[in-house]
């Protein structure tokens, strides 16, 4: 019982804070090679994989009785980042295609998402300790 307090928001916004703080680490990557002659710039893919996830919550689970049969739906446990590199582009003559506006922009974007994901689970932890320590009232 305790272990599913606050679930699944608490473990969409784990699986989340995980994301954007592998995104920090792959755009600080990117900005750190963006004088490396051929180097191709990485990103990270989760937020689709979630919203599928998210869909499939609360409707009756698929199980394969046999390895040829569909494969069950998206589940939350089974959702993690994919970091890829993006290899079809570049801006300059020596074969490297970050563009190092887009980074420190997209850097600002995360650095934004992560502090409001981390605003959520301490107020979803502080509605949860209210409501267990008021029912002693």
């Amino acid at each position: 019982m305790l272990n599913q307090l606050g679930e699944p928001l608490l473990q969409v916004l784990h699986k989340a804070l995980d994301a954007s703080w592998i995104r920090q680490q792959v755009i600080a990557n990117n900005i750190a090679n963006v004088d490396t002659p051929g180097y191709k710039r990485w990103e990270v893919s989760f937020e689709k994989q979630l919203q599928k996830a998210l869909a499939e919550v609360g409707k009756l689970p698929l199980t394969r009785t046999h390895p040829t049969h569909l494969s069950k739906a998206a589940s939350l446990e089974d959702v993690q980042p994919q970091v890829y590199q993006v290899l079809g582009s570049s801006y300059r003559n020596d074969g490297n295609n970050v563009d190092i506006d887009a980074e420190m922009a997209k850097q600002t974007a995360n650095y934004l998402h992560y502090n409001l994901l981390t605003r959520l689970v301490t107020d979803h932890l502080e509605m949860l300790r209210i409501a267990v320590t008021e029912g002693r009232r």
